[in-house]
């Protein structure tokens, strides 16, 4: 039986423990600083903020490029003799990264490439989901692993709160950015990803106490998440006030299973410090 690997983008922002523990492997996506080029995950996330602070210019990212995913991919291969591999990447309706994986696996056999259309935890939360799928049935088909992994695509759901608007303004990933004209207004923007694009969708007044908590009530309340586990992602400088208010309101509807996953570089260059958002599954 030949063994199965799945593996992803940095930009899921997966946790290391997790990645570890079902052995996804993780291709870095790139940070541009000054100039110079950081593979996601080798920049700690404070040094972009600390940057922007000192220069009040926000880092741009790039994608993995083709022969990086050829390498990553040849890699696996010598890891794992002879073995399947499945990506399930970073939507393809914000970055080119799927498409230069779907360029660079056309040197390869037996891969299999799914557009999750979804970043950090939604993205995170497909690839999880496969992962323990893999592990309780290790004997699946990888047609039908593939199958499965593509039907829960559209059920991830992510809705996030960016910490800073000017990153998110800066990184142009926003569809309907002309909308968001709140920074005046003290309006703080709920962004959601709509087949596979980043939209602004509500807008929330008033502290992000108060906009977070009507966030996950909004999101509780419009999507039938699957109990069993959800997603809470934060970027570095979140009070921590407002942790433990969002797991007492999601324990209090029935999440036993909370897991946060902290932005890394790739996704806090586009949402900025303190951000906030919340990912799961519908059943």
């Amino acid at each position: 039986m030949r063994k199965i690997i799945l593996s992803t983008e940095s930009g899921a922002d997966l946790p290391d423990d997790l990645a570890e523990k079902y052995e996804v492997q993780v291709v870095p996506m790139h940070i541009i600083m000054d100039g110079k080029d950081y593979l996601d995950g080798s920049l700690p996330v404070q040094d972009i903020y600390d940057y922007y602070r000192r220069t009040k210019k926000i880092p741009s990212t790039t994608s993995t490029n083709a022969h990086e995913y050829q390498e990553f991919f040849a890699t696996i291969r010598d890891n794992f003799p002879n073995c399947i591999i499945i990506h399930v990447g970073y939507t393809s309706k914000a970055s080119s990264s799927f498409q230069n994986a779907v360029i660079a696996a056309e040197e390869f056999e037996d891969i299999f490439l799914i557009d999750a259309l979804n970043v950090t935890g939604g993205l995170a939360a497909i690839v999880l989901y496969a992962a323990d799928l893999l592990e309780k049935e290790p004997g699946i088909e990888p047609e039908r692993l593939v199958e499965k992994i593509q039907a829960i695509v559209p059920k991830s759901r992510l809705a996030f709160i960016p910490g800073n608007l000017e990153f998110l303004k800066a990184g142009g990933r926003v569809s309907n950015m002309a909308s968001l004209i709140g920074a005046l207004l003290k309006i703080k923007p709920c962004i959601e990803l709509k087949n596979g694009k980043l939209v602004s969708t509500k807008k929330y007044r008033g502290k992000m106490s108060r906009a977070t908590e009507k966030l996950l009530n909004d999101y509780l309340n419009e999507f039938n998440i699957d109990r069993q586990q959800l997603y809470f992602i934060y970027s570095i400088g979140l009070d921590e006030r407002i942790k433990q208010r969002m797991e007492e309101v999601a324990k209090g509807n029935g999440f036993q299973n909370i897991r946060w996953i902290q932005a890394g570089g790739m996704i806090s260059t586009h949402s900025g410090a303190g951000g906030f958002g919340v990912a799961g599954l519908e059943q």
